[in-house]
């Protein structure tokens, strides 16, 4: 790009990079909440996308930070690998695995994943979502426990547990804002629809915090009920705050399982993005997927080495990026220098942020993701279909995401499998002959199916094997079709090839003096549509 082009553009793409940030600055702070690490680490996630990757990538529209679908995967490798320096460094190994999938050209393997699986995924990561961040959203501590509300006027105690008034209250505020965001009567508003709807709860719940602090302070939501970021006044107080890796880990079998689960599902799911994101564009620009995937293995690795979340391409702020007018990567630059610039300026204000409005935002987040419409339309379309969905929810939430989407695959392929052995074949009369018609490739698995089929065919009849629709024939098969073809001649069963003769082995044709089971002198050519008795 000339640097007229670029000058050109640029106000546009500013303008764009404001509106990114005011919608990933949330998202990062509640998804590093989710992910029980400090928000230092789900900030610093969206500056590295902002600032490293929207530079390699070649996308003039894609976004990366931390992604809502990771946060499962955060959780559980968090418990497993033993703390945070331990799991950076599967973080910074995931990284290096991506540059390597980009490197060996495997961007275009994304497209083998059945659909119905990557639904089912996105769906129990929705399910997920919105069970983790229910009790953060309504404020539920243990009954045993010390409040975590200002005091006794404050919360309510359940069966369950206490809740935290305040926080129930600030949550289903946020739910009706966010609710109202999406209604038509909010998007016939110019105004109202330029503003992002997480923007709104946030600057609601920073209203709230400051209006119960002066006015109410026996109701004031606790320093663990808000987000609690350390104060930094320069880079250097920054660098005292970031988590080194801790490469010794790598010794275990749980960290080189996790960075591979990080690397599959944060590889899957930027391109993901990335198709999705081209196929909105309307001026349809497309980007290299290796490109895409060595860019973001950069990502990860600095992740790892700076005590950052995993990130990935995300489509919630892909989608900002392009409808906010975004031309080239400029707007994802701009919101990184100013998701960095507000770690320095705006540390005592994203201090008021209630959780429970972060954690509203991540369940509307999850109920988007597992909309019933979801499941109803997977549903419509076939048990075929609506099955591996289902066993990719029941995986990963009974075990975890890479294992659940190895289920749902393993089932899309036994499904498949059944499908083509059904419909491999038929048998119909034509002119009081029999008619075996292969529809597809035929392999050993539908002999089964085959010999019942051709065990019931009447004494005396005749039958006509037709493959002409099937590029090769399995050597099992061509060889069943040769044996009962020579048991059945005493049942007066007369079998021949109509065409593709050449493709029977020649073991089991006639030769020229008429010997059966001989190799014919012309090999696989002899058939010529003799009778096979």
């Amino acid at each position: 790009m000339t640097n007229a082009k670029f000058m050109a553009t640029l106000p546009r793409d500013c303008c764009a990079g404001v509106a990114v940030f005011l919608v990933a600055l949330p998202l990062c702070l509640g998804i590093a909440q989710a992910s029980g690490v400090n928000a230092i680490a789900g900030l610093l996630a969206g500056v590295i996308g902002g600032l490293f990757v929207a530079l390699l990538s070649g996308s003039r529209l894609s976004v990366s930070g931390p992604a809502a679908g990771l946060i499962a995967i955060v959780v559980e490798g968090l418990a497993n690998v033993g703390g945070f320096s331990a799991f950076l460094s599967a973080v910074f190994v995931a990284g290096v695995a991506q540059f390597c999938f980009g490197a060996l050209g495997l961007g275009r393997f994304a497209s083998c994943i059945p659909s119905t699986v990557i639904k089912g995924m996105l769906a129990a990561i929705g399910l997920l979502l919105i069970v983790k961040q229910f009790p953060v959203a309504f404020g539920w501590f243990d009954a045993d426990a010390n409040p975590m509300g200002g005091g006794t006027d404050a919360r309510l105690d359940t069966p369950f547990g206490s809740v935290s008034l305040v926080a129930c209250a600030l949550a289903l505020l946020s739910f009706a804002v966010l609710w109202a965001w999406d209604t038509k009567w909010v998007r016939r508003s110019a105004l109202l629809r330029s503003v992002p709807a997480p923007l709104v709860v946030v600057a609601l719940g920073i209203f709230a915090t400051v209006a119960i602090d002066a006015w109410s302070p026996q109701l004031a939501l606790p320093a663990d009920q808000r987000v609690n970021l350390a104060p930094i006044d320069s880079l250097a107080a920054l660098a005292q705050w970031l988590t080194l890796p801790d490469f010794s880990a790598l010794t275990s079998v749980e960290v080189w399982r996790l960075a591979g689960t990080l690397a599959i599902v944060a590889s899957v799911e930027t391109l993901l993005s990335l198709q999705a994101i081209e196929q909105m564009d309307p001026m349809r620009r497309s980007a290299s997927l290796d490109r895409e995937l060595r860019a973001q293995g950069v990502g990860n690795m600095l992740a790892g080495m700076l005590g950052a979340l995993p990130i990935t391409a995300v489509i919630v702020r892909s989608t900002a990026n392009l409808h906010a007018g975004a031309q080239t990567r400029a707007s994802a630059f701009v919101h990184g220098v100013l998701i960095l610039a507000s770690l320095f300026a705006l540390t005592s204000v994203l201090n008021l942020i209630p959780l429970a409005c972060l954690a509203a935002i991540l369940i509307a987040t999850g109920a988007k993701l597992a909309k019933p419409s979801v499941w109803f339309e997977t549903a419509k379309s076939g048990v075929d279909r609506f099955v591996p969905f289902i066993a990719t929810i029941a995986g990963v939430m009974a075990t975890d995401l890479l294992i659940g989407v190895a289920i749902g695959v393993a089932c899309s392929a036994v499904l498949a499998l059944r499908s083509t052995l059904k419909q491999a074949f038929v048998i119909e009369t034509r002119a009081g002959e029999f008619v075996l018609q292969f529809r597809k490739d035929p392999s050993c698995f539908i002999k089964a199916g085959l010999k019942d089929r051709l065990g019931a065919l009447p004494d005396g009849s005749t039958l006509v094997v037709d493959a002409s629709r099937a590029d090769t024939l399995d050597a099992d098969i061509r060889e069943y079709i040769g044996e009962f073809a020579r048991r059945s001649a005493e049942r007066g069963i007369k079998v021949r090839w109509r065409d593709a003769a050449a493709r029977a082995p020649a073991e089991l044709a006639r030769n020229e003096h008429g010997e059966w089971g001989r190799p014919s002198p012309r090999g696989n050519r002899a058939f010529d549509h003799r009778v096979l008795e």
